[in-house]
């Protein structure tokens, strides 16, 4: 048996530790098998605790998997290893997730494999984010170059229209002054909140139930919430005025996709773990709003954070643009899955300084 400790300048570091602060999912099963060993980043893939895990049989975790089985016996047959690439696997627990898999034999005086899964939507998800924040700069800066002249119309038409003695004539320069206005205050949106954020220590479950409370006002008893929180979760660092506007808007958009009707589920876990924007966090507090609505169109899915983006008539496509924004003010992430019958939305802050 090899020693399950690495010596590193001079000192004896287990490991499991290592194992432990990996980002990627790590299984270690016997030759029949069933799992002797997962570290933390696949306890939170799969939603299952070491105890849990250990000794049952790998495809309980992945029932109906057989891309991934096959590849294993390949790798217990031949002794070869073995990487699969983009393999979609369906978790009971949170549905499809897409995944770069390497299996390995290892001889520790006995035979087990080694599997480790990277999760591929993951990188998706940073290079999303850099180009949303790259598409933020220019919009924020061309919303500023739209504003200036816009003032200089409006303040020409209200001349105008006092040299006017035609109520006709006056009427297309009120036209001028109405539109000049409405674009006003669309560029004042897309600019976002001016304040700074105001953090403060803030409880997540609070924010969640102010905002169901406002909602319930606008809706009836065809629209139900159902809560599932973990009483766990410690106070985050934020501004609370702005995390009651992020799950607003969330949540009023999931109301308007059922059109009033349906279960919107309001969900909170601990994350570990977990890196934003290029920053690790050992913990973090992840939040999620579920609607059982129509999903939202394919098409829309990848550009659903970008301005002016919507898939209602009446809509303007600011409102997720600016949750996409605050959630990057108060230091955190916000992704959406959907599918008909299932559109989930799942936003993590950390709860420690990187």
């Amino acid at each position: 048996m090899k020693s399950d400790h690495l010596l590193m300048n001079d000192e004896l570091i287990a490991c499991t530790d290592v194992l432990e602060n990996l980002a990627t999912a790590v299984l270690v099963l016997d030759t029949q098998c069933r799992v002797c060993y997962i570290n933390t980043a696949t306890e939170i893939m799969f939603e299952i605790s070491q105890r849990q895990a250990e000794h049952i049989p790998f495809q309980m975790l992945l029932p109906g998997e057989l891309r991934l089985q096959k590849s294993i016996q390949r790798v217990l047959s031949s002794g070869q290893a073995l990487i699969e690439r983009e393999i979609t696997l369906f978790l009971p627990a949170s549905g499809e997730i897409v995944v770069d898999c390497a299996i390995k034999l290892m001889d520790l005086g006995e035979s087990y494999l080694l599997i480790e899964l990277s999760q591929l939507d993951y990188q998706q998800r940073v290079n999303r984010d850099e180009n949303l924040q790259t598409q933020q700069q220019v919009v924020r800066g061309l919303a500023h170059e739209i504003k200036n002249p816009l003032g200089g119309l409006r303040g020409a038409a209200q001349l105008l229209e006092r040299q006017l003695d035609s109520d006709d004539l006056k009427e297309y320069t009120r036209i001028i002054i109405s539109e000049a206005d409405r674009l006003q205050n669309l560029m004042t949106r897309m600019l976002g909140p001016y304040q700074q954020s105001d953090k403060t220590a803030v409880n997540i479950h609070e924010i969640l139930q102010r905002v169901r409370q406002l909602v319930d006002i606008e809706v009836d008893e065809r629209l139900q919430f159902i809560v599932d929180y973990d009483p766990s979760i410690p106070d985050l660092h934020a501004d609370f005025d702005q995390l009651i506007q992020i799950f607003l808007n969330i949540v009023r958009n999931a109301v308007q996709a059922m059109h009033g009707i349906g279960i919107i589920r309001l969900r909170t876990r601990i994350q570990r773990n977990l890196t934003i924007d290029k920053s690790f966090y050992k913990l973090g507090v992840l939040a999620e709003v579920e609607d059982n609505g129509p999903g939202i169109p394919k098409h829309l899915q990848d550009s659903l954070f970008y301005p002016l983006v919507t898939g209602r008539a009446d809509g303007t496509g600011l409102g997720l643009y600016l949750v996409q924004n605050l959630v990057q003010r108060n230091d955190g992430t916000v992704i959406c899955s959907s599918h008909p019958g299932q559109t989930v939305f799942s936003v993590t802050f950390p709860l420690e300084s990187s």
